[in-house]
């Protein structure tokens, strides 16, 4: 089985505005209300491409509750903790000549929380695989993803991670089977700017000397390179076509390396159906569905 977590799921309420302009009313054209945060919409991708999966995390008052209907409605399973305190934030997304955002704070997440999460996790066995993504709220602990790892250590479980900076870093001592920052986030990372593909290779390679098995780096419009656990690096291209709304592309791209990784076994593939899925979230207002992505596969 597969899982994800999700520390701050929100609700997206996606807008649409001709020309957006600070100080003054706006009115939308379209808008929507989606589920959000990485491992949830890893979860809503991996479900559209026929991957079984279970979302995790932590949800509050009747913004948590709406989401959790939400994932129920496109057939997604859950098995979220509910808090007591504060309610799952609310992210604005305002699409117009350019993307603007504005993200809430989330829910209080007690101690009593966390140790019903552990309990969760401890039930995941051998051959499982755990997908940690995202920010981590400032009521939990900054090195939660490292606790996670280390009690999981001892099973053969499959983790992937797709956080920032330290986040990241200080994981790699754990050995995750695949890590995914972006080349902006890479070159943050050793304090670089990173300018073409011989530098961003050069610093995946270091990621995994520092004890990533894979590590996949995004690039936009620019595709993605792999730097697989035998040394093999792929790069590929995306498809062409016009990005509509580049939120959770990469989480999509997570979603698609997964299900050719599943299906195949076969990391190159694996690279080819997850820049296929990314691209068409990004193609399209929302999240893909198999059609959407075979459409991409077919030309690629």
């Amino acid at each position: 089985m597969i899982y994800t977590v999700t520390f701050n799921p929100c609700l997206d309420y996606a807008v649409h505005v001709e020309n957006f302009t600070v100080g003054t009313i706006n009115r939308t054209q379209t808008e929507d209300i989606y589920p959000g945060g990485k491992g949830i919409n890893v979860s809503i991708v991996l479900q559209n491409l026929g991957i079984e999966n279970t979302a995790l995390g932590f949800i509050g008052s009747f913004t948590g509750t709406q989401i959790e209907k939400i994932m129920k409605n496109r057939g997604c399973h859950t098995d979220f903790i509910e808090v007591e305190k504060g309610f799952s934030r609310i992210n604005v997304q305002i699409m117009s000549k350019e993307e603007t955002a504005i993200n809430g704070q989330g829910c209080n997440i007690s101690e009593q929380n966390i140790t019903a999460l552990f309990k969760k996790l401890d039930a995941l066995k051998d051959g499982d695989m755990l997908v940690l993504a995202g920010s981590i709220p400032n009521t939990l602990p900054s090195d939660i993803y490292e606790n996670i790892m280390e009690r999981l250590q001892e099973k053969q479980i499959r983790i992937i991670v797709d956080a920032t900076q330290d986040l990241l870093l200080n994981v790699l001592k754990f050995h995750p089977f695949l890590i995914k920052p972006n080349h902006h986030e890479l070159g943050d990372m050793f304090h670089r700017t990173l300018n073409n593909d011989d530098e961003i290779t050069e610093y995946a390679l270091k990621l995994k000397e520092m004890g990533a098995q894979n590590v996949l780096v995004s690039m936009a419009a620019k595709g993605a390179i792999l730097v697989c656990e035998d040394g093999q690096v792929y790069k590929m291209l995306p498809p062409n076509g016009k990005v509509v709304n580049s939120v959770g592309a990469g989480d999509s791209m997570v979603a698609g390396f997964i299900t050719g990784y599943q299906k195949t076994k076969d990391y190159k593939e694996a690279l080819k159906m997850g820049i296929a899925t990314g691209s068409a979230s990004a193609f399209l207002p929302w999240l893909a569905e198999m059609k959407d992505v075979e459409k991409l596969l077919a030309v690629m």
